[in-house]
């Protein structure tokens, strides 16, 4: 028998949220950062835009292995020994930058760093299931979560720019990570995380994640958010090499187009708490990727001078996408197996985040103009709209999510406190 949760008394839900929305504001500083680094890495190591990405892959490949290979650790050693374990790996991959110069060793280094970020986000998230009173307050919080994981991705390209600017290594990004990283490690080791709501009677696998990928929950949400990051990816990784060559009216701008898009981003995921509130998760998610279609076809028929506004204004819409699909996907299932789902969907968005920015990389090459991991990214919104609109016509999970909200979320105040 294991149980889903640490049998540790619990300390105050927002200490252990604050420390949550620390952790992911951490590694958003590094992975998203990554299409302002990739530029410099191509020209100090001479190499063309395939190889160049793969600061992307390194990363999103440790990420996804140890998604779907260790997330169920989470589920039977306990969420606090996963985050510290992850952490652990995370902090130690970032700091050895400071230890060389070779590409070969960089990339090493970033896919120990994702797999330190696939086991401690996998342990973040399911403690956020196990803090949360029904499937709708799940996704909110989700929301709010990655509205801190945005303000991360606003952060790390600024810090990459100034350093740019005033003639410093941009290898300088990752040792401020590592530090808040060994910060946030004490934290996590100091807290106090919430005593078993109930334990699972079968122990929990590395194989869970897998057995749970022919679930038709994993398929529609695990495909959507596939969809989802690959159309982001032509942003954050590609859009700034495909800016590069702009000479219009708006050059001041156009070097500002990751940052605003993830400004943007951040203040969505805020407002995203706002929707889900007032409006059904599926509509929301329909809605906002019909908009971000919208605006991806306008940047490719509009060229360069165009994309400069419409591929940030992206942002706005794409905010809300991610962390609804996901944290509606994991509510999909019992709280005793929410370290192997998050694991499983993260497994799913590093898929994308790996294949997507390699297929538009080498499209881009062939065709000899990166304009070309736009269309792609045009394309792959496309695909995800009618997805969400497909879901919100036939509403296929709903009854599904009723039964886990009065199964493992529903709990008044003085249920929650108990716990405590």
């Amino acid at each position: 028998m294991t149980f889903s949760h640490s049998t540790e008394r619990q300390e105050s839900p927002l200490i252990l949220k604050v420390l949550v929305f620390g952790m992911f504001a951490m590694f958003a500083m590094t992975t998203d950062s990554v299409g302002t680094v990739i530029p410099e890495v191509i020209r100090e190591f001479e190499l063309g835009l395939t190889a160049g990405g793969s600061f992307q892959y390194a990363t999103m490949s440790g990420i996804g292995i140890s998604a779907i290979g260790l997330g169920f650790l989470a589920d039977r050693f306990g969420r606090k020994a996963t985050i510290l374990l992850g952490l652990s790996m995370f902090g130690l991959g970032s700091a050895l930058f400071a230890a060389g110069h070779d590409f070969l060793f960089f990339t090493t280094l970033l896919f120990i760093s994702g797999l330190g970020i696939g086991i401690f986000k996998a342990g973040a998230l399911a403690l956020i299931g196990d803090l949360s009173r029904s499937t709708t307050d799940h996704a909110r919080t989700m929301n709010l979560i990655e509205g801190f994981f945005g303000v991360g991705a606003i952060i790390g390209p600024a810090i990459v720019a100034y350093l740019l600017q005033v003639g410093a290594s941009w290898k300088w990004v990752y040792l401020v990570a590592a530090i808040m990283c060994g910060l946030l490690f004490l934290g996590t080791g100091f807290a106090r995380f919430p005593k078993p709501l109930k334990a699972s009677e079968e122990p929990t696998r590395a194989t869970d994640a897998i057995r749970l990928a022919g679930d038709p929950a994993s398929v529609f949400f695990g495909g959507a958010i596939m969809l989802y990051v690959a159309a982001e990816a032509a942003i954050y990784v590609w859009a700034p090499t495909y800016i590069a060559d702009y000479n219009g009216s708006w050059v001041a701008l156009a070097g500002y187009l990751v940052s605003i898009f993830f400004i943007l981003r951040a203040a969505g995921r805020f407002l995203g708490v706002w929707l889900l509130g007032r409006f059904s998760w599926p509509k929301v998610i329909t809605y906002c990727s019909g908009a971000m279609t919208v605006l991806f076809w306008i940047a490719v028929l509009g060229g360069r001078e165009v994309a400069v506004f419409a591929l940030p204004a992206t942002g706005l819409f794409m905010s809300v996408l991610y962390p609804t699909i996901n944290s509606t996907g994991i509510s999909c299932f019992d709280k005793g197996r929410h370290g192997s789902i998050a694991g499983l969907l993260l497994f799913f968005t590093c898929v994308a985040a790996v294949f997507a920015p390699l297929l538009m990389g080498a499209l881009g090459e062939l065709m000899g103009d990166s304009r070309y991991a736009i269309v792609l990214g045009a394309v792959f919104s496309t695909m995800l709209v009618l997805l969400c609109a497909w879901n919100m016509l036939r509403a296929p999970f709903l009854d599904r999510l009723s039964r886990r909200n009065s199964a493992d979320y529903e709990m008044d105040e003085a249920t929650l406190q108990a716990r405590i």
